[in-house]
């Protein structure tokens, strides 16, 4: 008897450190949203304003595409955030690195800013990942800890590190 309640009352310690730690993830996976998508955010309305003030800098035809882009990584018409943001990850590699006329700061905004979503995604994806991680264990399963609330979603964009090859390895991600 002695042993049956000890076991129920370490089972009820780790369920509330469990539980605990769950909260704490979702937290930090919220708040890494909220730094990718204020990045992203910040990316698209830079790509607007260098469509907008310099078109001849990068082209008129390139700058109407640019701006379309923009807006759609803004809003995704379709409902799919991600491919909005891949199509202006392109349009944005795809401009030469030395626009004549645009001043050098927007040109620094924008690859600080490029910089800074790309390790904003790395940091949400690894939250996801420990979310997923914790959510999935065998006991946690068991249990139905957190059973009502959907499971976080990596988001995977090719945002390039300081021109390394946009990271694809998500082993704990086979849908994708």
């Amino acid at each position: 008897m002695l042993v049956g309640g000890l076991l129920v009352l370490l089972l009820l310690a780790w369920t509330a450190w469990t539980l605990t730690r769950l909260s704490r993830l979702e937290g930090r996976v919220a708040r890494a949203w909220t730094a990718l998508d204020t990045q992203l955010q910040r990316r698209a309305g830079l790509a607007e304003e260098l469509a907008r003030d310099h078109p001849a800098a990068v082209g008129s035809d390139r700058a109407e595409y640019l701006a379309a882009f923009a807006a759609d990584a803004r809003r995704p018409i379709d409902g799919d955030r991600e491919l909005a943001e891949n199509a202006l990850g392109r349009e944005l590699r795809e401009l030469p690195q030395n626009l004549p006329g645009v001043p050098a700061a927007l040109r620094s905004d924008l690859a600080g800013t490029t910089t800074r979503a790309a390790l904003a995604r790395r940091f949400y994806n690894d939250a996801v990942r420990d979310t997923r991680a914790l959510r999935r264990s065998r006991i946690s399963r068991l249990l139905r800890l957190h059973a009502g609330r959907p499971l976080p979603r990596f988001f995977d964009i090719e945002i390039p590190l300081d021109g390394a090859p946009a990271d694809h390895n998500h082993a704990e991600n086979p849908a994708r």
